[in-house]
């Protein structure tokens, strides 16, 4: 069975940072997106993001470190750790364990019949009842159905503002989804009976939410930036401009003698935060000259500006 840790390149008693630093660095690099000419790319997000799924549940983690379950989160082999018996000397236990007796025989006489007589049908496969005829043993628990995993691309705005996504399942049903509090690219989800149906249960769902990027807002860490045209009018003499944010426009105040350049912030118009609040949205003016206008020109002619705005620069 694949080990979660090596898939994700990490030590046994890596910490949950570094296990989330590793599966983000390499969902990145293996991401659809990144590789759609790659199908062997794919492959491995997917390995990739079921070990982080693995790994990422403290008690998932716990059972497979002790052996109970494997790295695709199934019931270990019942008879692991039985071995010893008759083959090899050692005591009691599974008397076909760590002997002469396992895979073909000592003579490579196939024994898959001998043990589908002991275990009905199923010994030697992983099926059938082990424990059943050796001392009464617990039956291995039924296996849950498979996770399915999906990912929902999302808008920066819909991140912003965590605005409920609709996405519709393997088995046909639409869900409503409330986005987590500070999402970003990459994040999972995971829906916990939404997978394939099994004996011992349904699997989960497992969703990645992709980030898509948006034509005017740009986000840096927490916060959300705009580039914002206004006029010549508008820089000199202040005004009143409506600017767009995530959740719909606002009205800014913009100064008398306001510069290209200059950075305005509102408050809490950023993305969505860890602690449920949000960061800020930063403005940055840039005054936007008309083309070739006329009355501009007219209104200018003879006026020169005798400053040196580049004076600072030591020009």
């Amino acid at each position: 069975m694949a080990d979660p840790y090596a898939i994700l390149g990490v030590a046994r008693n890596a910490s949950e940072k570094d296990i989330k630093s590793a599966y983000r660095k390499l969902a990145k690099e293996l991401h659809p997106d990144r590789n759609t000419d790659n199908p062997k790319a794919a492959e491995r997000f997917s390995e990739v993001t079921n070990a982080y799924d693995l790994l990422s549940d403290a008690t998932k983690r716990a059972q497979f470190d002790r052996g109970e379950i494997d790295g695709d989160g199934n019931p270990a082999n019942p008879f692991a750790g039985m071995g010893g018996g008759y083959g090899g000397g050692g005591g009691g236990g599974n008397p076909f364990g760590g002997g002469g007796f396992s895979g073909g025989g000592a003579d490579g006489i196939d024994l898959s019949d001998l043990f589908d007589g002991l275990f009905g049908g199923g010994g030697s496969r992983g099926g059938g009842r082990p424990g059943g005829g050796f001392g009464g043993g617990a039956r291995r628990p039924p296996a849950k159905g498979a996770n399915v995993s999906y990912r929902l691309k999302v808008s920066l705005t819909d991140a912003a503002t965590r605005a409920a996504q609709r996405i519709t399942l393997s088995d046909g049903k639409t869900i409503d989804l409330k986005l987590p509090a500070g999402v970003e690219d990459g994040t999972q989800m995971r829906l916990a009976g939404k997978g394939e149906p099994g004996a011992g249960g349904n699997g989960d769902a497992i969703v990645t939410i992709v980030i898509d990027s948006h034509p005017w807002f740009k986000r840096d860490g927490d916060n959300l930036r705009l580039d914002l045209p206004i006029t010549l009018d508008e820089a000199v003499n202040g005004a009143k401009v409506k600017v767009p944010t995530a959740d719909g426009a606002v009205m800014l105040t913009v100064a008398p003698g306001s510069s290209s350049g200059k950075v305005l912030r509102l408050k809490g118009k950023g993305m969505s935060k860890k602690d449920g609040t949000n960061g800020d949205q930063l403005v940055t003016l840039e005054i936007e000259l008309p083309g070739d206008d006329e009355e501009l020109k007219r209104r200018l002619d003879g006026w020169r500006d005798t400053r040196n705005p580049r004076g600072r620069l030591g020009v």
